[in-house]
This record gives structure tokens, C-alpha cells and sequence, in this order.
């Protein structure tokens, strides 16, 4: 039996943050074991009165998530919009309510006001500015439900509490710099002088009064002190053969907080790539260029650091060969997502969501699907190799592959032009058929076939697949 969820809030006003939260419940792997979610815009066309179908599903329902922007809504004889009504209605039945309050540019209605203020005065109310912060308030909220419920025996390990850990703890330091950045970076509510207790219960990061892994890893003065957190950790490794093989030219674990493990990995790497500096636009200053672009490597690093599994004795591996960078993170990709998949678009599904949303709100990290189809569209603009995703055993394994295919390479080759444009081709797009070039060369099936053997010969390339299925790809 799953418990059913009614989302209650002005449908054209919050349309995108009632889809959002559907979404998020259907995928991630926790709460869709446990619930099903009610949208009135998803049910199909009848002939009964809509505030009959809406009030009946109220009282079908185990949860009631109200959503609260700044318009009230359509209102029927007696002055009441919809959501007032199921609001209300919920209270009656004493359903567990969770309300949701939008932080907004614009003026709010009087009845809205007023109903804002009834609910306040009524329940624990919870504020978000974007979509990212609101799921984790609607995912810390369904957590306790479970717990209360006594469904939930084992919590979540970011949102269990951390044996040992106590509000001294945290960083008074790391925690105010965390809020200026927010503030800054994301219009987040609090600001930094708010205290440390309230900034974490704000972010969903104490559980009964006391921190939780996930507040002990982002903020704590030494967050490996703590047994559970003790191989949260990040290890870079920097070989000069194309295998790991000692002795390691330059090995660093790079511990501390998960903000500072990503910034500290991203230098790492960055020390050891080749790169290029312009003057600057306005003279003053000079671009750098890295051969792997930047931003890539931080997706890459903060993507492993967010989504692992902090329960796995395994630490993220961040590992820099002559040919090409591989990032190791302990876990498997959520149930639904295929290395394919994350060559197309596709939803956020946080391992951690109480991690990954103040992740989000220091603009580490935009927690929308887009990562890896960034990493992508930055690798081919940087006229790189596309990126590689593997799940390796119990271990998901990101390349990106450095630029050994130059220019000068292809030269060296003997290469016809038809040749040079495949092996562009295959750079940019992963791979090609054999019907593939014959429309790219505008040649016969036969020559296209002599030419992608002379460079499997070549070394250039390597088939994948057999018949007519058969694909080439970079040899790597």
C-alpha cells in the first residue's frame, strides 16, 4: 500500500513547482516505494463538479502539500479559492499538512496574505525561493512522515543524525559564508548573521535538535572525525602512463568539508593540464584556457561528490592520465537512469537531496538534470572527445577524454580528407556507421568500407558491434 499525496495551489501561478514536485516523488528511490501523487490537472475530463473531484481526493489522501505564491485563486459563492478550500478541508480531516510558502518578487493578494497567516498560525510552514530547495523541504518533510508513520525504521543517511556530533560542531565561519553566498548567488532567504541552529533547521539539517551527516559533511570543523563520515573523502591521482601503475607521480586525499574537497580536487586537476593564456577583453587581465574546460571538471567532481554512496567504505577517486581524466564515485545510478540516458535529457534524482540542495544554493551545482549534457556540450565545444559513462561493479565511472586526436596526429597519419572528416565526426558525435559516412563522404558503401578499415589499421579507430549494427568509435 503506498500513501497517496494531494498537492493543493494555484495551478496556473505554481503550474511548474506542482509537476516538479510529482516528479521528484516518482523518482526518487525512496519515496516512491512509499507514496503516489494526486494532481488535479493530470486526471481526465468528466462530468462531475471540480470541487467535488478535488475535495473527494482531500479525503482519499494520507499527506496535504499546500503551495503558496501570490495569487489566491478563482473563488466560488462563498469568497473561497480552491485552495482555501482544500486547506481547510484537510484540516478538518486532520490530515498531515505540509505547506510551502514562495518567496516572491511580486505583491501577494490579501486573501492569499490571509491565508498564509492562517497557516502560520496553525502548523511549522517552510519558505523556498527555487524548485531545488523546495523538493528538499518536500522530501525532508515526507522523511518525518515515514518516521512518524513508523514505515521508516532506517532513515536516509543524509538525514539521519550524526552519532557524536552536537551543534559545536559546526562552523560558525563556514555556515555564515554558506548564507552570504546563497544570499548572493540565489536570493536565499536567511542572511549571514542568522545563528547556526536556525540556518541548519532551515536547511532540513538537524534532526531532532542534532546535526545530520549531511550538516556534519557541508559545515563541520572536521567533518572525518565522525566514524560514518570517516572515507568521506576525495583521493587524486595524477599517472604519466595510460594505467594506474606505481609509482603515483602525485597522490593527495583531500579531506574537510565537501566544499572545500571540490574546490581543493578542481585544483588539483587543473595544476596538471595543459593550458593557454590570453590577453583579457579589457587589457587588464588574461584568460586562461585549460585543455579540459573548467567547468567540466567541477561538474565532474561535484557530481560524484553529491551523488555517492556515503554508506560504501570507498572514497570519490579523481584519476588524471596522459589520455584522459576519470572520476570515481562509490554508488550505482538511480534506478530509471542509464549511462545512455545521461546523453539525453533527463530528471534530478539526488542520491542526497539534503546534500545537493546547498550544493545548489552555492551555485556548485544547478540540480536540474543538465549536468552531464553541460559537461558534454563543453567537452565538443572544446573540440575534445565525448565523454564516457560507465558503471564499473559498484562504482559509477565518468571519462573525459583529453585531445590526443590533434590536428598535427591526423596529419601524421596519411589521412585522406574523406578520412579526416569522419575522424572529426567520430570525435564530435562519439561514433559512426558505415551508412553514416557514406552520406557524410558522399561515397559507395564499398569505398566507405576500405576507408574505416584503413583506419582501424591505422590504430585511428576500433569497430564496436557486429553487421550492420557495427559502429566506430576512437580507439582509446
Amino acid at each position: 500500500m503506498k500513501y497517496r499525496i494531494f498537492i493543493s495551489g494555484v495551478q496556473k501561478e505554481l503550474k511548474a513547482e506542482r509537476r516538479a514536485i510529482k516528479d521528484f516523488v516518482h523518482n526518487d528511490p525512496l519515496c516512491r516505494r512509499y507514496f503516489d501523487v494526486f494532481l488535479f490537472e493530470d486526471i481526465a475530463a468528466t462530468g462531475k463538479r471540480p470541487d467535488k473531484v478535488y475535495l473527494n481526493a482531500v479525503k482519499r489522501s494520507s499527506v496535504y502539500i499546500g503551495l503558496f505564491g501570490n495569487e489566491y485563486g478563482a473563488q466560488n459563492a462563498k469568497g473561497l479559492s480552491p485552495t482555501e478550500y482544500e486547506f481547510d478541508y484537510a484540516t478538518a480531516l486532520n490530515i498531515p499538512r505540509l505547506v510551502f510558502i514562495k518567496n516572491t518578487a511580486g505583491k501577494r493578494l490579501p486573501k492569499m496574505a490571509k491565508l498564509i497567516s492562517k497557516a502560520e498560525r496553525q502548523l511549522v510552514r517552510r519558505r523556498f525561493t527555487a524548485i531545488p530547495d523546495l523538493t528538499a523541504h518536500v522530501y525532508a518533510g515526507l522523511v518525518q512522515f515515514l518516521e512518524d508513520s513508523g514505515d521508516l525504521h532506517t532513515m536516509p543517511f543524509d538525514a539521519a543524525p550524526c552519532r557524536g556530533a552536537d551543534i559545536k560542531d559546526i562552523s560558525e565561519e563556514g555556515v555564515s559564508q554558506f548564507l552570504e553566498t546563497a544570499r548572493t548567488e540565489r536570493k536565499f532567504a536567511l542572511d549571514k548573521k542568522t545563528p547556526v541552529k536556525k540556518a541548519l533547521s532551515h536547511l532540513d539539517l538537524l534532526h531532532e535538535g542534532r546535526p545530520s551527516h549531511a550538516a556534519v559533511l557541508l559545515f563541520g570543523k572536521k567533518p572525518q572525525g565522525f566514524r560514518p563520515l570517516k572515507t568521506a573523502e576525495v583521493k587524486c591521482l595524477h599517472f604519466h602512463t595510460l594505467e594506474v601503475r606505481k609509482p603515483i607521480p602525485s597522490y593527495q586525499i583531500y579531506k574537510e568539508t565537501l566544499f572545500e574537497q571540490v574546490d581543493q580536487a578542481v585544483d588539483f586537476v587543473l595544476s596538471k593540464l595543459n593550458r593557454s593564456v590570453t590577453p583579457g577583453k579589457t587589457g587588464s587581465a588574461s584568460d586562461v584556457a585549460y585543455e579540459i574546460p573548467r567547468l567540466a571538471v567541477r561538474e565532474a567532481i561535484v557530481n560524484a561528490i553529491a551523488h555517492r554512496d556515503y554508506t560504501s567504505n570507498a572514497s570519490v577517486q579523481v584519476m588524471l592520465f596522459p589520455d584522459r581524466l576519470e572520476v570515481w564515485n562509490p554508488g550505482e545510478l538511480p534506478a530509471g537512469l542509464t549511462p545512455d540516458g545521461l546523453r539525453r535529457e533527463h530528471p534530478s534524482i539526488p542520491r542526497n537531496p539534503l546534500i545537493c540542495d546547498p550544493l545548489f544554493l552555492a551555485h556548485y551545482a544547478e540540480k536540474a538534470g543538465t549536468g552531464t549534457l553541460d559537461m558534454i556540450a563543453l567537452c565538443r565545444e572544446a573540440g575534445l572527445p565525448t565523454l564516457d559513462f560507465e558503471q564499473r561493479g559498484n562504482q559509477f565511472v565518468l571519462t573525459i577524454w583529453r585531445d590526443w586526436l590533434t590536428a598535427e596526429k591526423l596529419a601524421s597519419l596519411n589521412l585522406n580528407d574523406r578520412q579526416i572528416k569522419a575522424a572529426v565526426f567520430i570525435k564530435e558525435h562519439g561514433g559512426i556507421s558505415r551508412k553514416e559516412y557514406v552520406v557524410l563522404a558522399k561515397i559507395s558503401p564499398r569505398m566507405a568500407h576500405l576507408d574505416l578499415i584503413d583506419l582501424v589499421h591505422k590504430r585511428l579507430i576500433s569497430p564496436v558491434g557486429k553487421g550492420r549494427s557495427v559502429k566506430y568509435v576512437l580507439r582509446k
